[in-house]
């Protein structure tokens, strides 16, 4: 089986990739198209020079590497943004497809504490509805998943016929071989961590830029929300 777990940014995504990593059946790929995106469109983020250093940069090969088998099985964490007009979308059509979702109030608190002034484009939501368009596949919720960490990793494994395995919910603090280079910049949290955090608390109040951005990708998110594992 060859996982495609799709999440923008701020979300569950590296938890759930130490969740199933944390099984001796699954080996994972962390963001594979983190280069060939930032070398193709140029965008500035933290670490850029040593992410073009540390992947490759051309989509195709990547593509060809994200085709190949695991040990049985292989858990990939991937970008919707990360996969530009253009870049190869074969290897994913007999993939498990899921679509990671976090509440885009959220997701724009969080980013913004991290890089300053995120777009649209940066936040990912307008990829993942149009992914979900070209390739389907499940739907979870990550609010969902924190509060019932067990009980959702148990409809989720029942929904892609694998059998759950209960080292999903929790796994050893501290860093992973399999981290992409950018983990020393974005994974600070979940390296403290040895599961899933609890529920969260109320939505953050947005104003400004980053209300018109919540306005803008909140239909994107309840669009994805109402098709979720429940």
């Amino acid at each position: 089986m060859r996982i495609a777990m799709w999440s923008g940014p701020r979300n569950l995504s590296t938890a759930m990739m130490y969740s199933f990593g944390n099984r001796a059946d699954f080996a994972v790929m962390d963001e594979p198209f983190y280069a060939a995106y930032l070398a193709a469109t140029g965008v500035d983020h933290p670490m850029r020079a040593e992410i073009l250093a540390a992947q490759d940069n051309d989509p195709a090969k990547v593509a060809a590497l994200c085709a190949q088998s695991g040990r049985p099985h292989i858990y990939m964490k991937h970008m919707p943004h990360h996969m530009l007009d253009g870049f190869p979308m074969k290897w994913a059509e007999d993939c498990v497809n899921i679509h990671l979702i976090r509440h885009p109030a959220r997701v724009i608190a969080s980013y913004g504490a991290k890089r300053e002034a995120p777009s649209f484009a940066d936040i990912g939501f307008g990829q993942q509805t149009a992914l979900y368009d070209q390739i389907g596949g499940l739907v979870i919720d990550s609010a969902d998943i924190r509060s019932d960490p067990e009980g959702m990793l148990r409809k989720l494994c029942d929904a892609i016929d694998l059998p759950f395995d209960p080292a999903m919910l929790s796994w050893p603090a501290g860093a992973r071989a399999e981290d992409g280079i950018w983990a020393s910049h974005w994974y600070g949290a979940v390296h403290k961590s040895t599961g899933f955090a609890g529920a969260e608390g109320a939505l953050p109040m947005l104003s400004g830029d980053e209300g018109l951005l919540l306005e803008e990708a909140l239909p994107h998110y309840d669009r994805l929300y109402n098709q979720r594992i429940r």
